[in-house]
């Protein structure tokens, strides 16, 4: 497992938990952020080629947080990947803070889109993978981090329905599956987006190999989901 140097300090996966409480305050959507947790790490860690350096680069990988409305996952991993200084954390939610509870592209150093109204993550990461298409920049990923409510929504029913047969190969979307849905699925969430021509993977959302292995995964001429099963909202 790889770790990040910012300043003196180095910050690895069992660093999180103390940097995400570092993050006090009202509405702060506990099991919303610790349910996206782990893919987050995995993903930052092992898998996007963005860092502090390249964020703006037009190589990079994009990473669209959809499930914006619990941020303190999101906001200690990119701390501790040197994103944004640690030392912002304990602002969090607060009047002068740029880490709101919501992320904004504007504000946060490495977030891609302001995000946390729930539905529009995998419609924008399809447009942006249609949009690096048309510019000729065929080898950025685009990733986008959706949970399971977010499936009732009608938006993303249509952006499945399209990215398959667009044959949109650099669209990675990760459904953080913690069973707060409201509409099951016959045969599951992943046997939707097979419906619609995705290449599939569902696996313990909590088991970092896994996730890697999934994550990796090759899916030539298809977008690739993978649906990260977690332990239940209420549990």
């Amino acid at each position: 497992m790889t770790i990040t140097e910012q300043r003196t300090q180095t910050y690895g996966y069992s660093d999180l938990p103390g940097l995400m409480g570092l993050m006090t305050g009202d509405e702060k959507h506990g099991p919303a952020a610790t349910s996206t947790l782990d893919v987050l790490w995995v993903l930052y860690d092992r898998v996007l080629r963005v860092g502090p350096d390249s964020a703006d680069a037009p190589g990079r990988d994009r990473f669209l947080l959809s499930k914006g409305h619990g941020p303190m996952a999101y906001y200690a991993v990119l701390a501790a990947k040197g994103f944004l200084p640690v030392d912002r954390l304990p602002g969090f939610g607060s009047y002068d803070s740029p880490l709101g509870h919501h992320p904004d592209r504007t504000l946060v150093p490495g977030v891609e889109i302001g995000s946390g109204s729930l539905g529009h993550g995998l419609p924008i990461a399809v447009g942006t993978a249609l949009g690096l298409r048309a510019q000729g920049l065929h080898d950025p990923a685009v990733w986008t981090l959706i949970g399971d409510a977010e499936l009732d929504e009608g938006s993303n029913h249509e952006a499945i329905a399209f990215a398959g047969p667009a044959g949109l190969d650099r669209l990675h979307t990760v459904v953080v599956d913690n069973s707060s849905a409201s509409h099951a699925r016959p045969g599951g969430i992943a046997a939707r987006f097979e419906a619609a021509g995705w290449s599939a993977s569902t696996v313990d959302g909590r088991d970092h190999e896994a996730l890697y292995a999934a994550f990796t995964a090759p899916h030539p001429g298809r977008p690739h989901v993978v649906v990260a099963r977690v332990e239940p909202k209420n549990a």
